[in-house]
């Protein structure tokens, strides 16, 4: 349904809505705000393309003698936020960025992913769907707010309340995102204590993103309301599994029909072979997009052998130990599952990256190896090695090194993001790198 100027002049008044905010995403993934009074005067200026904020306060976005950027709100992002108080409702609004000269920032990571899809569709290709399964963990808050490590339940996969403490809480997040036109489709426990995952249905990449965004906002947002803090950190506490974000894949025709599905397989696994192509080029590139896919030097705690999470690239069906999974679901569910991405991951920049990697594969035809049906996890090197499986990057460190080396990923980016990207985690990988941890101190200060 498209969303007019009127129709937000008109839920403004009905819903008494008295601030919006314009939301935008920096290269790291965080979603920003300017908000402003939703008065006749401002809305006049913001329907216009004519609201500016101060682009040189965003972190890698320009220096401050460039700084004026202008919001393009994309009207079909509307929503009025559930909660609100005495002052009235607040609305919000997902904008692309501008520069003064009207042309799309290119540090604008939302404005990245829509250059991708321009490639998509002189492909031959209509949309590019994505079914996000982000993971999240809720934690006590102490007695001044502050988030601890305190789980609030002892739940395990799937496990029902009262073992599931956080059962209200999950339950009102998806009341929330229901009243505000989110398609949920599943909600539930995860392995870990405290741990909790909420899917919701799949659409094209650009609206999946954008819901991503709102959807961390919201999480956090009723978690807060209570008494807990969310997070979607990979891994923060040792010892039990990480939080991943699985990609749901799969490409559209201008027919309606999915890409990825072939009933005259002759390999049997009904795809395409544009879905094999596809599937080549995520495996090509699969080392060299870590880095974006699990941005944080805390990703790479959760990459690890023992916790479910993959860390080999090669591709099966039903199997779950490789990088990237084929469902079972066929005809227009057909699709791919990448299974390393986190939620630290910018979900602009990471779908970008993989939609350029999967197009390569199919303009250049990359063949896909055979696919690896038996249990990596239990595998010895030597029998990786054997099979042509390789380990992802261990590290943040390995993994930016890796991005420097391929051009598709880098074009996918655009220069701007990716200087700049590269730059951010060179800085945050000195700084974690020069910084004495207490498994230092516990294992050397009395050795040594």
């Amino acid at each position: 349904m498209t969303i007019t100027a009127a129709d937000i002049r008109r839920e403004v008044k009905e819903k008494n809505v008295t601030f919006l905010r314009l939301m935008f995403s920096d290269i790291a993934g965080t979603l920003k705000n300017v908000e402003i009074p939703a008065t006749d005067e401002q809305l006049d200026k913001v329907l216009s393309n004519k609201a500016m904020f101060d682009g040189s306060s965003i972190e890698g976005f320009v220096r401050i003698n460039e700084s004026d950027m202008f919001l393009h709100p994309d009207l079909d992002t509307w929503i009025v936020f559930p909660w609100g108080g005495e002052n009235g409702a607040v609305a919000g609004l997902i904008c692309d960025i501008y520069t003064p000269e009207g042309e799309p920032f290119a540090g604008d990571p939302r404005g990245n992913l829509k250059r991708a899809l321009r490639h998509m569709e002189k492909v031959g290709f209509k949309s590019f769907n994505l079914g996000p399964e982000p993971e999240f963990f809720l934690f006590k808050l102490d007695e001044k707010g502050d988030p601890t490590l305190e789980v609030n339940d002892r739940g395990g996969y799937f496990d029902l309340a009262p073992t599931d403490l956080a059962d209200n809480t999950r339950r009102e997040i998806v009341n929330v995102l229901t009243e505000m036109g989110f398609e949920v489709e599943a909600s539930h426990h995860e392995v870990a204590i405290g741990q909790h995952e909420i899917d919701f249905k799949y659409a094209d990449v650009l609206k999946a993103c954008d819901n991503i965004q709102i959807f961390k906002l919201v999480v956090k947002t009723i978690a807060r309301k209570h008494g807990l803090y969310a997070t979607f950190m990979a891994k923060p506490k040792f010892g039990i599994n990480g939080s991943g974000m699985h990609c749901n894949m799969s490409l559209f025709d201008y027919d309606g029909n999915n890409a990825f599905f072939d009933t005259e397989d002759p390999k049997g696994m009904q795809l395409s072979e544009t879905a094999y192509y596809f599937l080549g080029g995520l495996m090509k590139h699969a080392y060299n997009y870590t880095a974006i896919m699990n941005p944080t030097v805390n990703s790479y705690k959760r990459l690890v052998p023992g916790y479910e999470a993959p860390v080999y690239i090669a591709w099966a069906g039903r199997n779950r130990s490789p990088l990237i999974r084929v469902p079972a679901s066929r005809g227009m569910g057909t699709r791919l599952e990448l299974r390393s991405v986190d939620p630290t991951a910018n979900p602009y920049l990471a779908l970008a990256v993989l939609l350029e990697a999967g197009l390569d594969g199919i303009e250049n035809k990359i063949e896909a190896p055979g696919p690896v049906e038996s249990n990596i996890y239990i595998m010895t090197q030597e029998e990786r090695k054997e099979a042509g499986i390789r380990d992802l990057p261990s590290t943040l460190h390995n993994a930016v090194k890796a991005l420097q080396d391929d051009e598709v990923v880098k074009a996918a980016l655009g220069n701007h993001i990716f200087t700049n990207f590269v730059e951010a985690k060179k800085i945050e990988w000195s700084s974690y790198a020069a910084f004495v941890s207490q498994w230092e101190i516990d294992n050397y200060l009395d050795l040594y």
